[in-house]
């Protein structure tokens, strides 16, 4: 499943030449029908958008005063102490798991996914407010743009067994 974490990272870069067809070799590489569904749903969506088209969709999804904040501290904490600690934790953990958020901070999907891909023993803290943290975004993106794609993205990776104890 830790394949499953690194190819739903990629849904959360900026699109650039390329990224659609980083999408779909991802997508077809998940074999788990549930991740791979709502995750091909999303390629689909965007693939049919145009590269263009997709990056003003993730400008105003992720962006720009964005429908969807892909942050997991925040989707729990919003901008509090306790959020700061789990920064904290996250870029230590990260920056030991060797990997490089890309500029964003070390709660962004995208680094915390491809963190999940690597960490053997993902931070405990992490692993108890993840799925609370998608079923918040998931809800806020459905209230605000309910036909955004990104909602296939959110649903791929929830449908992601979550490792318990040590990587799955």
């Amino acid at each position: 499943m830790m394949d499953a974490f690194q190819a739903l990272a990629a849904g959360f870069g900026y699109p650039g030449p390329g990224s659609i067809e980083e999408l779909k070799a991802a997508a077809a590489g998940i074999e788990e029908a549930s991740i791979r569904k709502p995750f091909t749903r999303f390629v689909e969506k965007v693939t049919a958008l145009g590269l263009e088209g997709w990056e003003e969709l993730h400008t105003r999804t992720l962006d720009l005063s964005p429908v969807l904040v892909p942050y997991v501290g925040y989707a729990i904490w919003e901008d509090n102490y306790q959020r700061g600690a789990f920064l904290s934790d996250m870029q230590r953990a990260e920056r030991e798991a060797g990997v490089d958020p890309h500029g964003e901070l070390p709660d962004h999907l995208d680094p915390v996914l491809r963190y999940l891909a690597v960490a053997p023993e993902p931070i405990p803290g992490l692993l108890e407010i993840l799925p609370q943290a998608l079923a918040t975004m998931s809800k806020n993106l459905k209230k605000a743009e309910s036909a955004n794609p990104y909602r296939f993205l959110l649903e791929a990776i929830a449908a992601v067994p979550i490792p318990v104890g040590g990587a799955a």
